[in-house]
């Protein structure tokens, strides 16, 4: 009921005024958001490179109403890439399509997400498409699809493991050695489309976890570059220690070499958990938000665990 109520939250425009207008809320988001300007990622993406941990940076924003905004963002995207350049940190970029379009025309976006590949083509990185609720999954495929045949190889993307479509579209990804990004998903779907329970969610998570392992020895185990930049095939985007566990375990049993995975993880969250993996010998890369449109990553992170909303009460009452 919570779970639903927040992410109900994250999508209403009368929410988003409020909250974004406490002083207070800012100092909550802030452990979940790198600050609202490219230097101060640029400044926590070195933080981290410092301990040995890469970085997947992402502008935040998402379902632009008008184009001049979802060009407006795809210049953002640029600049991003530009900086990364520049300051020779080690990240790639993570997006998501309605922020340069998807939900205003599907031309537009393909547009704008050509921009954006052909300029981290350029300076030889990668971008991650994030995955958003089902009613964008198929043109989000389509699209990652599009751009594939294109030429661009430095595209890759994310799937959901409460979706009951994720094992046949992971199959078909793996398939063109494409690289996926496994999340449990933040987004409230309907019954006939998503796991219920969370026993089943996770269930699902391992299998897709060994499909993708499995994916990485038949591709003959494609490692990360020493720039950090490009992923290898599988990573396994979670904070669930059972869920770890079980990847680990399972790649050894396999011999999968550690760098041919990574472990992501969200920035703020586990950081003694990305340490230690780190330690263990694992590729751990953070996802890293930044940017003033932060409210609506902001609440999914509340929704995820009870206790960031406890957080945020605790911060509310020392206002």
């Amino acid at each position: 009921m919570l779970r639903s109520f927040l992410i109900y939250l994250s999508k209403a425009a009368w929410a988003q005024n409020m909250v974004t207008s406490w002083k207070f809320a800012w100092n909550t988001a802030s452990r979940f958001v790198a600050g609202t300007k490219i230097d101060d990622a640029i400044k926590s993406i070195r933080e981290l490179n410092a301990k040995n941990i890469n970085v997947t940076l992402d502008h935040l924003g998402e379902h632009t109403s008008k184009p001049e905004e979802a060009s407006e963002a795809t210049s953002d995207i640029l600049n991003t890439l530009d900086e990364i350049k520049t300051s020779n940190v080690r990240a790639n970029v993570s997006i998501k399509l309605t922020q340069i379009g998807l939900a205003l025309d599907e031309n537009l976006c393909a547009q704008n997400l050509e921009r954006i590949l052909s300029r981290a083509k350029e300076h030889g990185n990668f971008i991650r498409i994030d995955m958003e609720d089902t009613p964008y999954t198929d043109k989000t495929l389509n699209l990652l699809y599009q751009m594939r045949k294109k030429g661009y190889k430095n595209v890759g993307t994310v799937l959901q493991s409460y979706l009951f479509r994720t094992e046949a579209d992971a199959r078909k990804l793996l398939g063109d050695k494409i690289p996926i990004r496994l999340v449990k998903g933040a987004y409230q779907e309907p019954a006939d489309k998503a796991f219920a329970k969370k026993a089943d969610v996770d269930a699902n998570f391992d299998l897709l976890a060994k499909i993708m392992i499995d994916a990485a020895l038949a591709a003959g185990s494609p490692k990360i570059g020493d720039d950090g930049l490009f992923p290898p095939i599988p990573a396994i985007g979670t904070h669930d220690e059972n869920r770890i566990d079980f990847a680990c375990q399972y790649a050894q049993k396999v011999d999968l070499p550690k760098d041919a995975m990574e472990f992501q993880m969200l920035y703020g969250i586990r950081r003694d958990l990305q340490e230690q993996l780190v330690k263990d010998g694992y590729l751990v890369r953070v996802y890293v938000p930044f940017g003033t449109q932060w409210y609506p990553y902001f609440m999914r992170r509340l929704a995820e665990r009870p206790a960031n909303v406890w957080f945020f009460i605790s911060n509310f009452f020392r206002k």
